[in-house]
């Protein structure tokens, strides 16, 4: 069996770390990702995806990562049921990044680091 896919895309916001009861640093961003085709408008539909970081990838993320950067993420998807109330459930689909590639770099924070 095998679980694993990658996205190249768009942070859309600057992503904010959490941390948990049990002292782990997690870190969720949502990613824009292009479809590669046009719609029937002519123009291209933009999927966009929740990404979810731990500790050490997390840390990396929170440091070097915000808005309008672009990311190559290799990592599984995760999926999970979240019950509305006793009649509606509703199934949630995360993906938990593994590796991450930064396409466009950050120079502004960079450049600062390095002063």
């Amino acid at each position: 069996m095998l679980n694993q896919l990658i996205l190249i895309g768009r942070i859309t916001h600057n992503p904010e770390p959490t941390i948990l009861e049990d002292g782990k640093k997690v870190l969720k961003f949502q990613l824009a990702v292009q479809r590669s085709f046009k719609n029937y408008a002519g123009e291209y539909d933009t999927d966009f995806f929740q990404i979810t970081c731990w500790e050490g990838l997390a840390n990396l993320v929170e440091k070097y990562v915000e808005k309008g950067v672009m990311l190559a993420i290799k990592g599984r998807i995760q999926s999970w049921q979240y019950n509305i109330d006793e009649e509606k459930k509703m199934n949630m689909i995360e993906v938990i990044a593994e590796k991450i590639t930064y396409l466009s770099s950050n120079r502004n924070k960079l450049e600062k680091e390095i002063e």
